[in-house]
């Protein structure tokens, strides 16, 4: 869990491009790798609370970092062990490893301690750990009390967030910034509670994790035009399109027309408009977004209505059965003037974008600049990203999520942000932040109904 928001992310290569410009700056090496053990020597001691600590030491900076891990926390009355991985490289890991005093043994021979620190490698690890290596990981890590990984347990591929031999962390304190794999894939198993210490190190970056979003109560002359009018079309599923009207109703917009039959089910505030009427939705400016997708089906008349929607000037959402509809054409929506968002879950993305290569991030990435839209890709690790290169992680909502219906809901809350006259990133930011934060208020074993009543609280806890 990350416990702070709004934080960067960058890749491997890019943190190497922030070290050398503070270098640059006047800052020598030595200097960055004190910060960094320090910080590591307090979250450590924090946890630790007096109990016997074994550091591992790698050879390059992770274990230069661990070397002034091992020494502050000795200089602080901790009974240290530190077990190596080879010879520290020439330059200030190896200057660290020479402050340390005390006894230094193999990694195969270290005994286990309640408290470890694993500092054998971090950032830029791109092949798998040698099996020993995993193996005494594996025999350490097991016996341990707790575990705190230097920038990123060891055997973790930074950028994909792919498991390269990695046994994992209760903790794992993050160097500068975020990296994709303590946010992607198998780092959200094996990173554990992730911490940031920005160690003085500048970040300029838009990729970012999801934050809280700042909302404010509706001025006084508000109306329920001007708080936005969302229109969902309905389709063969009928529940999909209530859950999607529902949670835009309870996700602030002004008014919520329900496009399809009127079967008396849902709440009375909420408008219902017979099929015939779509068109006339679609042509008038006060429609501040349409939700087309959750429950749509994919015939041919769902197809010719999503097709005027796209050949619309509303602000679409592109949920569920849309996206099966579009499939791999994407480049219908390029040409769009208005916003469009596409929310697809894994299997959706890949039907439209294929598998592709890369992280999560790449992949989003790519895909808003094909099809011009902000994309939600949803998952555990939710990844926002938008055609001008801008990213936002988001992996604080509920494992309680993967239920049906939750999609739905999302798919409405967008639609009241973007009705609501928020820019479309922004939109999604806070649509994502306020859908999770649903999720953690309703508890264990929900169904996609209980999140609309906790959406009212989640606004709640964001207004200023």
């Amino acid at each position: 869990m990350i416990p702070i928001e709004g934080l960067p992310i960058v890749t491997a290569a890019a943190m190497r491009a922030a070290e050398e410009a503070v270098f640059a700056a006047g800052v020598p090496q030595s200097e960055l790798m004190e910060r960094a053990g320090a910080a590591v020597a307090r979250e450590t001691a924090r946890f630790a609370m007096g109990r016997p600590v074994l550091v591992l030491a790698g050879p390059g900076n992770n274990g230069g970092d661990a070397w002034v891990a091992a020494r502050l926390l000795a200089k602080s009355g901790y009974d240290v062990m530190v077990a190596a991985l080879g010879g520290a490289k020439e330059g200030a890991a190896a200057a660290m490893r020479a402050k340390w005093s005390g006894a230094v043994i193999d990694l195969a021979d270290a005994p286990a301690r309640p408290i470890l620190v694993d500092g054998l490698f971090g950032t830029g690890l791109t092949r798998p750990l040698a099996h020993d290596v995993v193996g005494h990981l594996q025999r350490l890590v097991s016996a341990a009390h707790f575990t705190l990984a230097i920038d990123l347990p060891s055997g973790m591929d930074t950028d994909l967030g792919r498991d390269l031999g990695a046994v994992g962390a209760t903790v794992t304190l993050a160097l500068g910034a975020l990296k994709p794999a303590h946010l992607l894939g198998d780092g959200l198993d094996r990173c554990g509670h992730v911490l940031l210490d920005d160690i003085g190190i500048p970040i300029a970056t838009v990729w970012r994790t999801v934050a809280a979003p700042r909302l404010s109560d509706p001025g006084s002359r508000s109306q329920k035009y001007t708080r936005g009018l969302v229109a969902v079309l309905e389709g063969r599923m009928r529940g999909a399109a209530r859950l999607a009207s529902n949670a835009a109703l309870h996700g602030g917009a002004g008014y919520v027309v329900r496009v399809g039959e009127d079967d008396g089910q849902g709440p009375n505030a909420i408008v219902h408009r017979p099929i015939a009427e779509f068109d006339t939705l679609l042509e008038d400016e006060r429609t501040g977004a349409v939700v087309i997708g959750p429950g749509l089906g994919r015939d041919d008349d769902a197809s010719a209505r999503l097709d005027a929607a796209i050949a619309s000037a509303r602000p679409l959402v592109l949920d569920g059965d849309a996206l099966s509809l579009i499939g791999r054409d994407v480049g219908r929506l390029r040409n769009r003037a208005a916003p469009t968002c596409l929310t697809p879950h894994s299997g959706e993305f890949d039907r439209m974008f294929g598998e592709g290569e890369g992280s999560k991030i790449d992949r989003t990435l790519a895909a808003a600049a094909e099809a011009r839209a902000v994309i939600v890709h949803k998952g555990a690790d939710t990844v926002i990203a938008t055609p001008q290169g801008d990213v936002r992680v988001y992996v604080g909502g509920s494992p309680w999520l993967s239920t049906a219906g939750t999609g739905d809901v999302l798919a409405g809350l967008l639609g009241a942000r973007l009705a609501g006259g928020v820019a479309p990133l922004a939109a999604a930011e806070a649509a994502v932040w306020l859908h999770g934060r649903a999720a953690q208020l309703a508890g264990p074993a929900f169904a996609a109904d209980d999140l609309i009543p906790c959406l009212p609280r989640a606004i709640a806890e964001c207004l200023r």
